[in-house]
């Protein structure tokens, strides 16, 4: 496929799709490098074998899950030139990352309650790596609401159309790798001991 050829509009939708692919692949090299140096600080001494992940965070994982669908509903309602009903699909997936990032601030406190902490005399450098990543998933959450958001205005104000659906589906696509991304994470930190 020639990326020159197409009218201004395909020209443009290619190009903001490839710079989201482009972030998502730097944000994917990021979470490996966290995640390789977890694998090899395991081998320390100093390494806990057992730990409890927060409860928190499994529930926020099937939340996430939800507001995955409910993107994906909002998206199916935009291509059947159902409005409201979009909107609504929405303001539930935005709720659902708010109620997300909550139950990851009380897995952290529960993890705090617990005895670990991020960094000080009574840290552990695995719990240390565990706060890490979660914490900067969570200010990717944000920035995932903060685009959220600007798909919820530009629908209220009905600016998607069945034939114009390009940053919804922008919004979707980084939301959906956050989804993907988390469920990831809590696997590799349920599994790699």
């Amino acid at each position: 496929m020639d990326l020159t050829q197409g009218t201004p509009q395909e020209k443009n939708a290619r190009a903001k799709k490839m710079m989201l692919w482009f972030g998502i692949v730097s944000l994917i090299m990021a979470f490996a490098g966290w995640t390789s140096a977890y694998i090899v600080s395991s081998k320390r001494k100093d390494w806990l074998e057992t730990i409890e992940l927060p409860q928190a965070f499994f529930i926020s994982t099937a939340i996430i899950l939800i507001s995955s669908l409910t993107y994906i509903l909002a998206k199916k309602a935009v291509k059947k030139n159902s409005q409201k009903m979009a909107t609504r699909w929405l303001l539930a997936t935005l709720a659902l990352g708010i109620v997300f990032i909550v139950l990851q601030f009380y897995g952290f406190s529960q993890m705090l309650g617990s005895g670990y902490y991020f960094t000080g005399p009574t840290s552990n450098i695995k719990m240390s790596y565990v706060f890490l990543i979660a914490f900067v998933h969570i200010l990717h959450v944000v920035a995932g609401l903060i685009s959220l958001l600007v798909v919820l205005f530009k629908q209220i104000k009905g600016k998607y159309t069945p034939n114009n659906t390009l940053g919804l589906e922008l919004g979707a696509t980084f939301w959906h790798f956050l989804d993907f991304l988390w469920v990831y994470l809590i696997l590799f930190m349920f599994f790699v001991k």
